[in-house]
C-alpha cells in the first residue's frame, strides 16, 4: 500500500515530521516498507540560467555554457546536449553532486582541454524518465536557483507499507489516518458525506438474480451522470496516481481509482450508451467469455458472478470491467456503480481467472459495506465537479447488511492477556479514537464494533487494539520465574535427540548435509516404493514435485547427480527429515540416509600421489549406516545384518539392518543399474537409510552402572580359526556365535579371509576369523586358552554347522 505525505494529509491534520509518522506508523503495525523521498535525493540540483553557449574549440558536438545557479558568479560547464542553448532554463547540478542516472559524483574536470564545474541534466540523468537526447528545457519563469525538486512538485514523498490481510480498513487512505489520529501524532479531518440526491430517476433497470446465492452480491447502487465531458484528469490527481504506481487513464476511470485508495470503496463506470437495457447480477454461463480491461479473454464458469446487459456479460464483478462497455474519450454519459460482493467468491474467482487488480485486493479483504452508497456519492460529486454534467437519483438493488456486532468487554483482559495496566479512562479514548462505540460504566461494557472492522470478533481483539495504539514498549519486561527444584527434566525428546546426534555423526564422517523437497516426482516414488494415490498432491507447485517422498534417497540421488553434473563428481551428502508411507499421522516417519560417490570415502576421496583412490562400495554405505547407530546411542550388539535389500539396490551388494525379522530398522548398499538407468545416473553410487522411529528405546533405569572404559593392564591373546560352512550361511552368523561362546573373555571377532575352491568341499566355503581373548584378573594359562578355544569350535559348529577346517 503506497501513498504520498500530502495525500494523507488531506485526512489528518498533523505537524508531524515525515520521520515521525513513519516510526509511528511502524509501531502500531503498519510496518513502513519504504520512503522515496525525491526531494531530498535532488536536493543538490537547482534550476539555472544558461546565459550563453558557445562552439567547444576542440569538438564539434560540445558547447562550453556559462551558466548562472543564482548562488554567486557564473560557472563554467561543458555540456554535450544538442538542445543547449543561450537564455534557457535548465536543471544544474554543482560539483559533489551524486547523479543516479549515470551512477557517478561529479567533480571539477577538464573536458577536451576546457575546464568544466558541474553538470546541466537531462530527465534521464536525474533518475525521472528514459528521455537523454537533451537536457531538461524548463519555462521561462522559472525562479533561478530554486530546488528543481520544488519547482517540478516532487517534493512529496510516498510512503509504502506492509498491510496484513486482517487490515483491510487500512487499505484506504482514510483508513491509515484513522490508526495515526488515534495514537495522538494528529487530528481526523471531517468525514461528512451528504447525500446526493440527483434529478430525475436513473432509467436503466437493475436487478440482483442469483436466487439462493444472494450473499454473493447482497447489495448493488448505480447512478446515471449524464452530460459529461471525459478527458484528462486533474494535474494533482495524475501526480498522485503516478506516485503510487498506477498509470492515469482518463478522468472518468482516475477518479475511481483515486477514491480506491483514498477510501478504500473500489468503484466501476459504464460507458451509459454501450449498455443494452438494464443491468442484472447473476453467475455467468457456461461458454460466457469477456474480453476484459487488462486485454485479456478471460473464459467463465457458473461460478463467477457478473455484471450483465442484454449484450452479454459487461463486467466482472468486483474485480474487473469489460472492454466493451468502458469509458473513453467519447464517453458523455456514463453509469457509476458501488456494490458489495462476497469476500470468499472474489478470492476464488480471482485465483481461477489468474486476475489481479486493486478492486479484487480490497474486496477479497472485505470493505467497508456502509460506505457503499456514501462512496458512489463521492465519486458522482468529483465527477460532476471534473467531468461536469447531470446526475440522477440512486438506483438500489437488496439491501446492505447489518453491522450490530457487540462485544463483551471487561476491561480487566488487557491486563490478563498482555500484562500491562491502563487506566478505563485511556483504553476507552482508544476504542473510541478507532470508531468503536462504548457503552455502560464499571468493570465490563459493550464495544460495538464499527463496520470498517470485519477482522474484529472477540475481547483478545480488543485487547490487541488497546495494546497496539498504547504500544508494546510499555508492557513492563518481568524476569521468568524459576522452577521450586533445582532438578530440571529433559527438554528434548529422544528423536529429537537423535535427529541431532545423527547429523553430527555423519557430518564428522565428511558427509555434507543437504535439504531436499519433501516431494518428488510420480516416477521416483513408485521407484522407491511410494506413489500411493493418498500421498499425491492435488495442486503440486510444478509437475516434478507431484508426490510426498517415501525415502530420502531419491533426492540426495539426484543432487548427488546435479553436483557431478557441474564438475563436482566425489560428492558426499546426507539428510535427515521427513518420509511418508501414508497419509495417516502414523505413516509419517523420520529418517537419516546418506549417499556417496565415485571416490568419496571416508578416508579422503579424488586423486593423491599415492595412487588412485578406490570407488565406493557398499561397505562404507554400511561403515555409515553403523557409526550412525553408535551415535544415536544403539547397542549392536543384538543387530542383524541381513544380505540383500529393497529392489532399488544391487542384490549381491546390499544389506538390512534388522532387530530380529519383525522390527527393521534401515539398509544399506549399492543402487540397482536398473534404478540408475531410471534416475539417469551416472558413475557408482551407495547409500543408506535409517528409520530413527524404528529404531529401540534406550532403557532408562540400567541395572547396574558400568564403566566408561575399562582398561587391562594383562597381555591378550589373538587365536585364529578357519571353518568349513555351507555356502549360504553368513560370515555373521559364525562371528555372533564366536562372541557368545565366552563373552568375559571375548572382546572381538574379526574375519579375515573367505576362501573357496581347491580342498573345500562343494556348496561350502571356509570362514577364516580371528578371536581376541582379554583376561582382566590374571594372566591366562595354556590349559585355559584351549578350553576357550574348544568352546568357540563348539559353539560355531552348533549355532551353524561348521567344522574346523584342517
Amino acid at each position: 500500500m503506497k501513498f504520498t505525505l500530502s495525500w494523507l494529509k488531506d485526512h489528518l491534520d498533523t505537524e508531524a515530521s515525515l520521520e515521525a509518522i513513519a516510526e509511528m506508523l511502524t509501531k502500531i503495525g503498519l510496518e513502513v516498507e519504504g520512503i522515496e523521498d525525491k526531494a531530498a535525493a535532488l536536493k543538490p540540483y537547482v534550476v539555472a540560467n544558461v546565459i550563453s553557449a558557445e562552439q567547444h574549440p576542440n569538438a564539434d558536438r560540445l558547447r562550453v555554457c556559462m551558466v548562472d545557479a543564482g548562488d554567486g558568479a557564473p560557472l563554467q560547464v561543458v555540456c554535450g546536449a544538442p538542445n543547449a542553448r543561450a537564455a534557457m532554463k535548465s536543471v544544474f547540478a554543482p560539483p559533489g553532486t551524486y547523479v543516479p542516472g549515470k551512477n557517478i559524483t561529479l567533480s571539477v574536470g577538464t573536458i577536451r582541454g576546457v575546464e568544466s564545474r558541474g553538470m546541466l541534466c537531462s530527465g534521464a540523468e536525474l533518475g525521472l524518465g528514459e528521455d537523454h537526447d537533451g537536457i531538461l528545457d524548463l519555462p521561462a519563469d522559472a525562479p533561478i536557483g530554486m530546488s528543481y525538486a520544488l519547482f517540478a512538485g516532487l517534493d512529496d514523498p510516498v510512503i509504502e507499507i506492509n498491510l496484513t490481510p486482517n487490515r483491510s480498513d487500512c487499505a484506504s487512505i482514510h483508513g491509515i489516518a484513522r490508526d495515526l489520529a488515534a495514537t495522538g501524532i494528529g487530528t481526523l479531518k471531517g468525514d461528512a458525506f451528504p447525500q446526493l440526491r440527483g434529478e430525475g430517476v436513473c432509467p436503466v433497470p437493475l436487478a440482483i438474480e442469483l436466487g439462493e446465492d444472494r450473499d454473493l452480491c447482497p447489495y448493488f447502487t448505480l447512478r446515471l451522470v449524464r452530460g459529461v465531458k471525459n478527458g484528462p484528469s486533474p494535474d494533482w490527481m495524475q501526480a498522485r496516481l503516478r506516485a503510487i504506481g498506477l498509470r492515469p487513464i482518463n478522468a472518468l476511470v482516475d477518479i475511481t481509482n483515486y477514491l480506491t485508495f483514498d477510501r478504500g470503496r473500489p468503484l466501476h463506470v459504464f460507458d451509459a450508451k454501450k449498455v443494452a437495457g438494464g443491468l442484472t447480477v447473476r453467475l455467468a454461463r457456461e461458454g460466457e467469455e469477456l474480453k476484459a480491461l487488462d486485454g485479456r479473454t478471460h473464459r467463465l464458469d457458473a461460478e463467477t458472478v457478473v455484471i450483465a446487459d442484454q449484450n452479454g456479460v459487461e463486467s466482472i464483478g468486483g474485480i474487473i470491467g469489460g472492454e466493451a462497455s468502458g469509458c473513453d474519450q467519447t464517453t458523455t454519459d456514463v453509469l457509476i456503480e458501488s456494490a458489495l460482493w462476497n469476500p470468499r467468491n472474489i478470492a476464488r474467482t480471482g485465483r481461477r481467472l489468474g486476475v489481479i487488480t486493486d478492486a479484487r485486493y480490497r474486496f477479497e479483504r472485505g470493505v467497508d459495506p456502509a460506505f457503499t452508497l456514501p462512496g458512489l456519492d463521492a465519486a458522482t460529486r468529483l465527477v460532476l465537479d471534473i467531468c461536469g454534467g447531470t446526475a440522477s437519483q440512486t438506483s438500489f438493488a437488496g439491501e446492505p447488511p447489518e453491522s450490530d456486532h457487540v462485544i463483551d468487554f471487561p476491561w480487566t483482559e488487557v491486563r490478563r492477556l498482555a500484562g500491562i495496566e491502563l487506566s478505563r479512562a485511556e483504553m476507552k479514548v482508544t476504542l473510541e479514537s478507532l470508531g468503536f462505540h462504548v457503552a455502560g460504566s464499571g468493570d465490563r461494557v459493550k464495544v460495538l464494533t464499527p463496520s470498517w472492522r470485519p477482522d474484529v470478533e472477540g475481547k483478545a481483539d480488543l485487547v490487541e487494539e488497546i495494546i497496539r495504539i498504547a504500544g508494546l514498549d510499555r508492557i513492563e519486561p518481568k524476569p521468568l520465574l524459576r522452577p521450586e527444584t533445582s532438578a530440571v527434566g529433559p527438554k528434548l525428546t529422544v528423536l529429537q535427540r537423535r535427529t541431532r546426534n545423527a547429523k553430527r555423526a555423519l557430518a564428522s564422517r565428511g558427509l555434507f548435509e543437504a535439504v531436499t523437497w519433501s516431494f518428488i516426482r510420480q516416477e521416483d516414488a513408485h521407484l522407491f516404493g511410494g506413489g500411493r494415490p493418498d500421498l499425491s498432491l492435488a495442486n503440486p507447485i510444478a509437475s516434478d514435485l507431484s508426490d510426498m517422498r517415501p525415502s530420502l534417497v531419491p533426492g540426495l540421488l539426484r543432487g548427488a547427480q546435479a553436483n557431478a553434473d557441474r564438475g563436482y563428481g566425489d560428492v558426499a551428502l546426507f539428510e535427515v527429515g521427513q518420509c511418508f508411507e501414508s497419509d495417516q499421522p502414523e505413516g509419517q516417519t523420520i529418517r537419516a540416509a546418506g549417499v556417496r560417490r565415485g571416490t568419496a570415502r571416508h578416508a579422503g576421496a579424488g586423486r593423491h600421489w599415492s595412487g588412485t583412490v578406490p570407488v565406493v562400495d557398499a561397505f562404507e554405505a554400511k561403515a555409515d549406516a553403523l557409526a550412525l547407530l553408535t551415535a544415536v546411542g544403539i547397542q549392536t550388539g543384538g543387530l542383524q545384518i541381513v544380505a540383500g535389500g529393497p529392489e532399488w539396490l544391487h542384490p549381491g551388494r546390499s544389506g538390512t539392518l534388522q532387530f530380529g525379522p519383525k522390527n527393521p530398522v534401515g539398509w544399506f548398499g549399492e543402487i540397482h543399474p536398473k534404478a540408475m538407468k531410471a534416475l539417469d545416473l551416472k558413475g557408482t553410487l551407495v547409500a543408506f537409510e535409517i528409520t530413527l522411529d524404528a529404531l529401540p528405546l534406550p532403557k532408562y533405569k540400567p541395572t547396574k552402572v558400568k564403566p566408561a572404559l575399562a582398561l587391562s593392564d594383562l597381555q591378550a591373546v589373538s587365536r585364529d580359526f578357519a571353518f568349513v560352512v555351507g555356502r549360504d550361511v553368513a560370515a555373521a552368523d559364525v562371528i555372533r556365535a564366536a562372541q557368545g561362546a565366552e563373552r568375559k573373555l571375548i572382546t572381538g571377532v574379526d574375519v579375515f579371509d573367505i576362501y573357496e575352491g581347491v580342498g573345500i568341499p562343494e556348496n561350502a566355503k571356509s570362514i577364516a576369523v580371528a578371536v581376541r581373548l582379554q583376561p582382566v584378573e590374571r594372566t591366562l594359562t595354556d590349559a585355559e586358552i584351549e578350553a576357550v578355544s574348544a568352546k568357540i569350535v563348539a559353539e560355531v559348529a552348533k549355532k551353524t554347522g561348521a567344522t574346523l577346517r584342517g
